[in-house]
């Protein structure tokens, strides 16, 4: 049962509007802040906990709040409530539409994404981390995956923010280790000798990519390997140009350099991933359209079947709806919001619908 109700108003301030989702330890609303507009609250599952203990689990809020990137999720506010007589920390922050990448990827169903849509996002994924792994010491993310990544629209296109820094933690200064958390087919050898570090998230941002290119994860199997063999899975990467033909040498040589076995042959932080992307220029088929089949393995999108025709249906009332709420006085981001999550159902909209929606995030509705 969810801990707060759609129309409950919470400290005189935020009414909460649906309920968004949730892991092991939070759940998160869309909330309309009174003054401020659509926020994400995320509220922290522990009740009855005392105020220090709170105060630990609102550490994530703490980080995120000095950390301070485009790139990296805002956060706006930190505080207790009570509900049903216990007490709950909650904090709010930037809501985006748009959702998560694994949102995002899965929305191109049969069709691998364009190479230089990924390319953009995990650029900026790198430099929302490069400011963490730049803190001395580092701050190790240690879950980085497509359902820690916020996909999103502003005036100038695509905007990416990396979030969920719960389990996100200060790098001993001495070793610059710390121990592993996170999500097993995302974490790399060392991890199972409870060692994370920067190079790990370097690893994980890797996986990233390779699955965005290619529909398949580098290392499917990881969730069955043996811990007590902690490199034995690490067989030679299959190329992702093998799985895209719209993957150039460049971009396999970086991928190979992320999954690199051994911490010391990977890039050591998100900076210097970034550098080697910006570097990057898209040759002529790396532009080609959006359409291209996959030809992913088993971690392919297609497992979750064809878009059906209520998706379009869906996605064509969305955009009526936002095209009506457009002409509204004062509605023009929550028009916005709903276009943005059209595309989103139906991304074969976007290239009809992309330019409007930087106009109205920039205030302009023609």
């Amino acid at each position: 049962m969810a801990l707060l109700e759609e129309g409950q108003v919470i400290r005189d301030t935020y009414t909460v509007e649906r309920f968004l989702g949730e892991g092991a330890f939070a759940e998160v609303y869309r909330v309309q802040h009174r003054f401020l507009g659509r926020q994400a609250m995320k509220v922290l599952k522990l009740s009855g906990a005392s105020l220090e203990e709170i105060e630990s689990l609102l550490a994530e809020a703490l980080l995120l709040s000095r950390i301070g990137h485009p790139n990296i999720v805002r956060v706006f506010d930190a505080n207790i409530i009570e509900i049903t007589g216990a007490r709950h920390g909650f904090f709010t922050m930037e809501y985006i539409a748009g959702g998560s990448l694994d949102r995002f990827w899965r929305s191109y169903r049969d069709s691998i994404m364009p190479v230089f849509e990924a390319v953009e996002i995990m650029k900026q994924v790198c430099a929302g981390i490069a400011v963490a792994h730049a803190e001395d010491p580092p701050i190790v993310h240690r879950d980085i995956k497509p359902q820690n990544i916020l996909v999103g629209y502003d005036g100038t296109g695509l905007r990416v923010r990396v979030s969920d820094f719960g389990l996100a933690k200060h790098a001993n200064p001495m070793t610059l280790l710390v121990s592993a958390k996170g999500t097993l087919s995302f974490k790399p050898p060392a991890s199972l000798q409870n060692h994370d570090s920067s190079a790990a998230d370097v690893w994980a941002i890797g996986t990233t990519f390779y699955l965005l290119l290619t529909d398949t994860l580098p290392y499917p199997d990881l969730d069955e390997r043996d811990i007590a063999d902690a490199s034995r899975f690490v067989r030679p990467l299959r190329p992702a140009s093998v799985y895209n033909m719209n993957v150039d040498p460049a971009l396999d040589a970086v991928l190979s350099r992320c999954l690199a076995g051994k911490p010391e042959d990977r890039y050591q932080n998100a900076s210097e991933l970034l550098n080697e992307l910006s570097r990057w220029r898209p040759g002529r088929s790396s532009t080609m359209s959006s359409s291209t089949p996959s030809q992913g393995g088993t971690q392919a999108k297609s497992i979750f079947g064809q878009r059906s025709s209520s998706d379009m249906d869906a996605a064509r009332r969305m955009i009526n709806d936002a095209l009506a709420a457009s002409k509204k006085p004062g509605s023009l981001m929550s028009a916005a919001d709903l276009l943005e999550e059209a595309i989103n159902k139906a991304p074969e909209l976007r290239d009809q619908y992309e330019s409007q929606l930087k106009l109205w995030r920039r205030g302009v509705c023609m």
